[in-house]
């Protein structure tokens, strides 16, 4: 007998891992890519399985990208990532809503991935609840 749940789109499945919504430099460019990319601060929805992100290139979905993060206290995070899709925004004319998971990554930089997201959980919800 067939299930009345819908089963998800490949690829939007729910999530694993917690995500938060943060201001921070940014650099996504190709893994061939030698030379070091401008980190250009913006919106990230993060979480320790990957990322959703505005950019205004338009990639195609399994290619493999290079994402460079500046963290608080000035720590550097590198990790490739897998486009999963691409979302055009057609009000904001050449953006595409980039969603992408992290492909390879170490344990410890997954750590100190979710170190960060906790500690931003933490830091917002002290400042949200203490008046």
């Amino acid at each position: 007998m067939p299930s009345d749940t819908p089963s998800p789109s490949p690829g939007r499945e729910r999530r694993e891992f917690y995500r938060v919504t943060v201001v921070l430099p940014l650099c996504i460019q190709l893994t061939t890519d030698e030379a070091e990319g401008e980190l250009i601060e913006t919106s990230v929805n993060l979480s320790a399985g990957g990322v959703g992100v505005m950019v205004t290139t338009r990639y195609t979905d399994g290619e493999v990208l290079s994402l460079t993060l500046l963290l608080p206290d000035h720590v550097l995070f590198k990790s490739p990532i897998q486009v999963l899709w691409l979302d055009p925004l057609p009000l904001l004319g050449g953006m595409y809503r980039l969603h992408a998971r992290f492909v390879g990554m170490t344990t410890q930089n997954r750590e100190l991935l979710v170190r960060y997201i906790l500690r931003f959980q933490r830091d917002h919800l002290q400042d949200h609840y203490s008046a």
